[in-house]
């Protein structure tokens, strides 16, 4: 009897190179589903290309707070139009200058940006750096779906020890996180915890090891998240993680990884599981 994993690409709509990646490795039977990012100009052809596969893929809402243009356009969260930096969002100094009420129109505006190109809700719903931790986003959650019979799924708080660097980033985010999966939890979302595949992309050799370890531990409630993609001339203007992407595109597309899910007797998991 094979074990499930849950791997859970984010990022879809982010640029181009990053779709069709993702879109290989569901093909390739390699990913539960993904997360995507709805604001950008090009999500509606995005989403074209994924919504045929809605019924047997997990298709989540990548909610994005920092560094990229607002759905909204300029308001005391996105001056000019720009989402800020995390350290805006995260720190409570600087949180002091933004109106919640402007971070709950962006979150509903990308919300609904994906019911209407999808014909319907996510499946789950994550963070672009984790922002889905933060207090306003729980706030936001708690108020657009806690009355509601047909809740998306949450991924929760990071919980498997890291390699090397990347333990101070998995304390970083749990900090973060602290308190999410049980206030999510007696509000009634399912929380996909714990959360892995956090590494430091700027070592991207860093990244087979650390799906290695989740293919030998994730417990079937966990989810693994992963970066894959092709680096393209829109990705090389919007995100400072590139070559990353193809080194974790290259793996999870490899025969190698597929041999070593066989020899772990485990299955990557069904999109509708």
């Amino acid at each position: 009897m094979t074990r499930p994993i849950r791997l859970i690409a984010d990022d879809y709509g982010l640029a181009p190179g990053v779709s069709s990646a993702i879109l290989d490795l569901i093909e390739r039977g390699r990913l539960t589903g993904t997360s995507c990012m709805t604001g950008f100009a090009e999500w509606e052809e995005a989403a074209a290309r994924i919504r045929p596969l809605r019924q047997r893929v997990a298709i989540g809402l990548h909610l994005t707070l920092t560094d990229q243009i607002a759905a909204t356009g300029s308001s005391s969260l996105a001056r000019d139009g720009k989402l800020p930096g995390l350290a805006s969002l995260a720190l409570p100094v600087r949180r002091g200058r933004i109106d919640e009420r402007d971070v709950h129109a962006e979150l509903d505006a990308q919300y609904d940006r994906f019911t209407e190109a999808l014909a319907g809700p996510p499946d789950h719903i994550d963070g672009h750096q984790h922002v889905h931790f933060l207090p306003v986003v729980r706030n936001w959650l708690l108020a657009r779906f806690g009355g509601s019979a047909h809740k998306p799924a949450l991924r929760g708080a990071p919980g498997l020890p890291g390699l090397d660097a990347a333990a101070a980033k998995i304390a970083a985010i749990a900090t973060l996180a602290a308190g999410f999966n049980s206030s999510m939890q007696r509000a009634g979302f399912n929380v996909m915890t714990p959360l892995c595949g956090i590494y430091d992309w700027r070592q991207p050799q860093k990244f087979a090891p650390t799906l290695r370890a989740a293919v030998d531990t994730l417990p079937e409630p966990g989810v693994f998240m992963c970066h894959p993609g092709q680096v393209d001339d829109i990705l090389r203007a919007r995100d400072p993680m590139q070559g990353a992407r193809e080194v974790e595109f290259t793996v999870l597309s490899s025969e190698d990884f597929g041999a070593s899910l066989e020899r772990a007797g485990v299955r990557v998991m069904d999109g509708k599981a």
